[in-house]
């Protein structure tokens, strides 16, 4: 016996995907030359598997910030938030992101996975429910984990479901912690916010919304789905990422409710992990900045992924989601096909992202392109080139 036992179905599936070069799982990605260029196996290729959906990677004003913060303020903070690493940068990142939602409190995390750790863990505790859609993603399941709270899932993207089961729980509604996404990652859809906020208001539960991929990309100013949802004042929490539109690495929570600032005394990932590094505090702040007046990059990303959508749709493609958004899943009945389409494409100069069940929601496998601002009407016009090749061939 062996304590890596567990593991050999995982490595299983992974050698059932063959020994070519490059793997087709943490493919290793050799040079980043732009926010759209890349160099893998040699080669250089279209990167459409980044996450980078405003392309502000390379933005000057990002890069300058950073640059200047690594060299007034060094490279790291060697502490956490209530140690020694809570500078005055880290306090105005907070400010701005509280300020853009027009809300009172804001709490910076490492990372987005800590975010979502440790909102979750602090918010819901003993005797509280969180009641967490069954397609969330993996930090919000291990939120829960670590939290004391009953959890029950609700059907996916199904607010009559949420609805039995806030029923169910009766007076202790008002203990209930209802989480969402505002844009799911791997199919690429979106809720019913609408539906769903009505349903926690009867209830009088509560609401978290997870805005990683919907940030910067959807409503006015790029604040994701309760915005453009225009539901802003009847949300309680809304979380997000540094490490997609905003170009870094890092996460957040806002919310209207001043009590957010006591979670800093019982949040166990915000209490026990290295605060962010100055760069990074700089970097994401100028983000945050160029988010907010993105109206042109939002609608160049519209623009790429409307067309994207279209063609692949008229190419016979079954997509993960009806309404055209920054991901695009193409499902594939088989595991080969999957893998067969992603060799295809990096053939190609295309780069996408293999994804296979246990990583998958209910054991789709599919390719996953996400598109950027960044790239131009002939990327997109290479990506459909590579799509309609590949199916014709097939």
């Amino acid at each position: 016996m062996s304590l890596f036992d567990k593991f050999q179905p995982l490595a299983e599936a992974q050698a059932s995907l063959g020994g070519q070069s490059p793997a087709a799982i943490a493919t290793p990605i050799e040079a980043v030359l732009s926010p759209t260029r890349g160099i893998i196996d040699g080669r250089e290729v279209l990167l459409a598997g980044t996450n980078n959906y405003l392309g502000l990677t390379y933005d000057p004003e990002v890069l300058a910030a950073a640059s200047e913060a690594l060299t007034s303020l060094g490279s790291g903070t060697t502490g956490s938030r209530m140690a020694n690493g809570s500078y005055q940068t880290h306090r105005a990142l907070e400010q701005e992101l509280a300020a853009a939602f027009g809300w009172t409190s804001a709490m910076v995390f490492s990372t987005g996975y800590q975010a979502n750790l440790g909102t979750l863990s602090a918010l819901a505790g003993k005797g509280d429910y969180l009641l967490i859609d069954a397609d969330s993603h993996a930090s919000i399941y291990d939120g829960a984990r670590l939290s004391h709270a009953e959890t029950i899932r609700f059907r996916h993207n199904d607010p009559d479901n949420l609805d039995r089961r806030l029923q169910r729980l009766g007076e202790n509604a008002s203990r209930a912690l209802v989480v969402v996404e505002g844009l799911y990652s791997m199919l690429g859809d979106r809720p019913p916010l609408e539906a769903f906020v009505e349903v926690k208001e009867r209830h009088g539960a509560w609401l978290l919304v997870d805005e990683a991929h919907s940030f910067g990309v959807l409503g006015e100013r790029g604040l994701g789905l309760t915005e453009s949802a225009g539901l802003l004042d009847r949300v309680d929490f809304v979380l997000g990422t540094f490490s997609k539109s905003l170009a870094g690495i890092g996460g957040f929570c806002v919310s209207p409710h001043p009590q957010l600032q006591l979670m800093r005394l019982a949040c166990r990932p915000y209490i026990f992990t290295a605060s962010p590094s100055p760069a990074t505090i700089a970097g994401t702040r100028a983000a945050l900045r160029r988010v907010l007046h993105g109206q042109d990059l939002r609608a160049q990303l519209q623009r790429n992924f409307s067309r994207l959508y279209a063609a692949a749709a008229e190419l016979g493609y079954r997509l993960g989601s009806d309404v055209p958004g920054p991901v695009a899943a193409l499902l594939l009945d088989e595991r080969e096909e999957a893998l067969a389409l992603w060799r295809g494409l990096l053939e190609a100069g295309v780069y996408a992202n293999l994804m296979i069940p246990p990583a998958t929601p209910s054991g789709l496998n599919l390719l996953r392109l996400s598109l950027s601002a960044a790239h131009s009407d002939q990327d997109v016009d290479r990506i459909i080139a590579a799509l309609a090749e590949l199916t014709v061939s097939a």
